[in-house]
């Protein structure tokens, strides 16, 4: 009952924290009668899906264990992944505007980078408990950092190429072909490694430090 009550407030926080980012947005297209930055309302959304996803897997995990469909929702979850830290790169749509104050729009976007990070590491929370409880903690942590470099090069995909996680559905040849050419020459793609090694020790440090605060890591009362 404590667990599910808990589980209850996280998902009704970060759902009043995404309304709070639209509702940032919204005040903006009012003042200023544009409709710019709406595009980060269908990156917030985006970065859900791999969240409601990782909630789906978990509980399915729970009540009937492995199996094909856990596998096929665990595939369609790597692919959505990466859409909820690429948000912390909308920075680079951040200029001035004369008519919205320039720390409002910065605001407004870290609120959303925020958000989206903190959606896509408890996704993974969950799919790391999931690989946790099914081949133990060394395989979990293989897990996590394997997604999460996986994750970083799909925000390389995304920002610099505009791929998108269905182009792995609809041109599934598209990721085979461009890990084939940077492994048969990879300094001809050094901004591709660069971005992605950063954004993978970046994302990864970031993960596991929130990992143990979230498992007790600040609970000084345990020492006692």
């Amino acid at each position: 009952m404590r667990s599910s009550r808990r589980r209850l407030a996280t998902i009704l926080a970060l759902f009043a924290a995404s309304l709070f980012c639209v509702a940032l947005v919204v005040v903006r297209n009012v003042h200023t009668g544009n409709v710019d930055l709406r595009y980060l309302i269908w990156n917030l959304f985006l970065a859900w899906i791999p969240f409601a996803l990782a909630v789906f897997v978990y509980d399915r995990w729970r009540r009937c264990r492995a199996g094909p469909l856990l596998f096929v929702l665990g595939v369609l979850w790597l692919l959505f992944f990466p859409n909820a830290p690429y948000i912390a790169t909308d920075f680079v749509h951040l200029e001035h505007d004369p008519l919205i104050p320039y720390w409002y729009d910065a605001v407004t976007i870290a609120a959303f980078a925020w958000i989206g990070v903190l959606l896509g590491f408890a996704s993974l929370y969950l799919m790391q408990t999931v690989v946790r409880q099914w081949r133990g903690a060394v395989a979990g942590w293989i897990f996590a950092f394997a997604a999460i470099g996986l994750g970083s090069l799909g925000i390389y995909l995304g920002r610099f190429l505009r791929l998108n996680s269905w182009d792995a559905v609809e041109h599934p040849s598209v990721l085979p072909r461009i890990l084939h050419a940077v492994a048969r020459d990879p300094f001809a793609y050094q901004e591709a490694i660069a971005v992605t090694v950063l954004f993978t020790a970046a994302l990864s440090f970031a993960y596991f430090l929130l990992y143990n605060v979230a498992a007790g890591g600040l609970d000084l009362d345990a020492e006692r």
